[in-house]
Order: C-alpha cells, then structure tokens, then sequence
C-alpha cells in the first residue's frame, strides 16, 4: 500500500509541476497555447466561431495585445500539441470560506480525427486549513475506439456534516475533520456509433476521520449511523455511456448519458460491501436555434442498492464526479442512502466576441435518510453566473456563480470550465 500512495504522488507532482511550468515560461499567468505543423491537417474546429462568423478572442489575446502587439492569433483547432489553461484565483464558497486555488486543463487530440483528450487538475488551500489535489482525466486513442477516464484525490479536509435526508437543518452541523485518497481508473471500449462500455477499478479511503458532534448539542446521524475513524471502499465498476456532444468542456449541443454500477468488496480491502447505482443525463441545445445562447438540462441520481457504506461514501450534494451539483449549497450540506437531482441552465453572451458570457441556473435535489426509506423534502436553489473566456481554443471560461439555496443558504462559486 505505501508503495502505491508513493507512486500516485510521484503522479501529481509531475503533473502540477507541468502545469506551473508551463506558466511559468509564458510569463503571463492565464494562459500557454501552443501549436504546431499539424495544425493545417485538422479540420477546423466548427464550434469555436459564432453562428455570425464573429471573431472571437479570450484573456490570452487580450492581454497579448497589451504586451505582444504583433503576436500571431492563436490557431482555432486542438490538435496533437497540447493546449494549457491555467489560471490562479482567490474566491470565497461556504464550505472553504477564503480559497486560494490554481486550476488548470489541458485539451489535446491523441489523433486527426480522435475527439478532444482533456485533463483537469487544481491545487487549493483555504481559510479553513482544507488542501486539495484533484485531477480528473479523458483520454482518448487515435480512433476514438478506446476512451481511458480517471479520477484521482488527495484531501485533507475538514467539513462539516448535516445529518442524513433533505430534511436535515443547518442546526444539526457536526464538524467533521478527515483525510481522503481516491483512485479511479475505468476503460470504455466502443460498442457501436456513440456508446461505449467499460469496467474499471475505484478506491476510496478516508482516514483520520473526527467529530465533534452536533453543535447544538442534539445527537449527530453520524453518530446513530455508526462513528469510524477508518473506511475503505475498494471494488469494480461496470458501467456503459453514450456521448454524442460537440465538446466535453463546454458543450453547445448533444447529449450525454451514463449508467455506473458499483460493487465494493471486503475481499479488496473494503470495511464492508455494498453496491451502487450512478445515473447521469444530460441534454444540450441551441436556443433561439441558430443562435449562440445554450440551454443545458442535467439529471444525476445515486442510489445505494445494498449494503451500508462508511459514512463519507454516501451519496452527498457536491460530491458527485465534478463536485458540480448543489451550487447554492455547501458541499456535503445533504447527504443520504438516496440522491435525486435535476439542473437547468441557461448560457448567453454577453459580448459578440466571446470574451463574456453569463448563465441563470435552477437545481433541485432530494435525499432519503436510510435504504428502504422515502424521500425527504425537496431542496431547491437558483443564480446567476460570470462567464470569462480563458481560452478561446478549448472553450474554456473561468466560471463565477452565486447560488441562493434554502434556510439562508448562499455563496459564490468559482471554477474553471462549467459545472455540467
């Protein structure tokens, strides 16, 4: 096992350490595009300009034009040469107070016709004394018949927990404290047309876990359901999705849909055995048609079938694969043996070039509190966002949202690339 953590950290350094490189050598602190002789061989990308044929530009042309006044336009394909995003930030959300963060992606095509390759990753310490690595990668071969997706963690995390359902208050905080690691590795191979199917391994472990109990001196759901200071999830994953979206960054039309079935086991390490079931939609259109303006509509549910998982491996708001849903909400304000969730957003321009852009959001959530359980209430939120084009090329924005939830629940959001 040491040997593994080893390893998997050897792995993170060498991707950060690209990543600030890279900025680094750019010596301007957004952006580092780069492009090569095979640009002219890959057909030109048909999202990145608008329907009017407007030109459009990103922060690294603006400030290239401040400081590099004959700097050549960057090249509107992705091709095999990779193209960085990167950009520092100081933001506020209600689960880390103040926040310094690095974040960053890399889109690239691993062949002319392979569809875009991306890897995301941050670095982020807060006033809360919370520091995290997550890096989230797609990987896929030249023909587009291999899709390679992983999911790679390292918190140190104090958060705290509400209680079990969507009928828990914000009365009933337990300050939790912990340290998690997570590794995922999943192959898709293609089946026919845009479904693909696949198996994988996942591994989860929290450890150092804490409490102090309830604030409010009432006894925590954590507590009644069983305190621990160690919880390993180890097992397979079988799961299939279909993908039929222009760009996995920041679609502006298809779908995508996904459905994961989870086995964790005691014979791979795992505290106990359990099962889950992941569902994942999502739809994208042009609305009006013709026009530049998106909506996007996303379910995402998560059921645990059987068994009981540790405490932190329940289904919880904000921790789905991009810790995205739930904006209005502080991550891990709900959680439960059961979570359904639908989104709604709505995506415009505010300038013709691109440059800036601005979203409204709706979402809905709602938990059972035990298996076999029903429903508890149903939580809503709503906002509106910033959009900032950081790279033109990828369609990448830096992401500014400010959601409203209930029982007071508000805070802004910053992120790079958008929630779903």
């Amino acid at each position: 096992m040491k040997l593994f953590y080893t390893v998997f950290g050897l792995i993170i350094g060498l991707l950060c350490s690209q990543s600030l490189h890279a900025q680094h050598n750019r010596n301007i602190p957004l952006v580092k595009i780069r492009t090569d002789s095979t640009s002219q061989k890959i057909k030109k990308d048909t999202t990145v300009l608008s329907q009017k044929g407007t030109p459009q530009t990103d922060i690294y042309e603006i400030i290239g034009r401040i400081f590099h006044k004959n700097a050549a336009p960057a090249d509107d394909s992705i091709t095999s040469a990779p193209v960085i995003s990167i950009v520092p930030a100081i933001g506020y959300t209600l689960v880390s107070k103040l926040a310094a963060v690095l974040s960053g992606n890399v889109a690239f095509r691993t062949g002319p016709n392979s569809r875009v390759s991306t890897a995301v990753a941050s670095i982020s310490y807060t006033q809360n004394k919370q520091f995290s690595v997550p890096i989230q990668t797609s990987i896929w071969s030249r023909n587009n018949k291999f899709n390679y997706i992983g999911d790679y963690r390292f918190y140190k995390y104090p958060q705290s927990t509400f209680g079990l359902g969507s009928s828990s208050t914000m009365a009933n905080e337990d300050p939790m404290d912990y340290n998690f690691f997570r590794f995922y590795e999943t192959a898709y191979r293609r089946i026919t047309g845009n479904w693909y199917a696949g198996i994988g391994y996942l591994f989860d472990d929290h450890y150092h876990i804490s409490d102090k109990g309830n604030t409010n001196g009432t006894v925590a759901d954590y507590a009644l359901y069983g305190r621990s200071t160690h919880s390993v999830a180890s097992g397979f994953t079988f799961s299939t999705f279909y993908d039929s979206r222009d760009n996995g960054i920041n679609p502006a039309k298809g779908s995508y849909a996904s459905l994961q079935y989870r086995s964790s086991v005691k014979v791979l390490g795992s505290t106990s055995s359990w099962q889950s079931l992941m569902v994942d939609a999502r739809k994208y259109f042009k609305f009006p048609a013709g026009s530049d303006n998106v909506i996007a509509l996303w379910n995402f549910d998560w059921i645990i079938l059987n068994g009981s998982p540790g405490y932190l491996d329940l289904p919880s708001v904000g921790w789905d694969a991009n810790s995205a849903t739930g904006r209005g909400y502080i991550q891990g304000r709900f959680r439960g043996a059961q979570m359904i969730y639908a989104e709604a957003e709505y995506r415009f321009r505010i300038l013709a070039n691109g440059l800036i852009g601005g979203v409204v959001f709706v979402n809905a959530e709602s938990f059972s509190a035990a298996q076999g359980t029903r429903l508890q209430a149903i939580q809503p939120a709503f906002g509106p966002g910033l959009r900032i084009k950081l790279n033109k090329v990828s369609k990448t924005s830096i992401a500014f949202d400010y959601g409203f939830g209930t029982q007071g629940s508000k805070g802004l959001f910053i992120d790079v690339g958008e929630a779903f």
